[in-house]
């Protein structure tokens, strides 16, 4: 019985530790794409088509935070985490939409840097 359980928490992290991974990718993307908005017409519908998957991205981040909390008994602690991180990506979008890089870049660059160190701490 602990060996199921053990395996189904093995999996859940597994799972919490690609998510973290590919949101980290998907706002790396992110950033490539906002060079490219500098440079070439088609940046615009790269980094547009970028958000929305890095938005889900952060969606997945958050399911996957709550299925390894919940069946293994473990810390709710990546799901306060995801949460957050969500909260960010929200407010991320809706500057983006509202045209105001002063704040949409640091706020960009906070963000890949907070993916990373939870990629790194799983």
């Amino acid at each position: 019985m602990a060996t199921q359980v053990t395996a189904h928490a093995e999996r859940g992290f597994s799972f919490l530790r690609i998510a973290i991974a590919a949101q980290t990718l998907t706002i790396f993307l992110q950033a490539v794409s906002a060079g490219l908005l500098l440079t070439s017409a088609h940046g615009e519908t790269m980094h547009s088509v970028g958000a929305r998957v890095m938005y889900g991205a952060s969606m997945l981040y958050l399911l996957a935070a709550v299925l390894a909390w919940k069946p293994g008994g473990g810390s709710p602690r990546p799901v306060w985490h995801a949460s957050g991180f969500l909260a960010l990506a929200s407010v991320q979008v809706v500057l983006g939409i509202a045209h105001v890089p002063s704040v949409h870049l640091p706020l960009g660059v906070l963000m890949f840097g907070l993916s990373v160190l939870a990629l790194a701490r799983r």
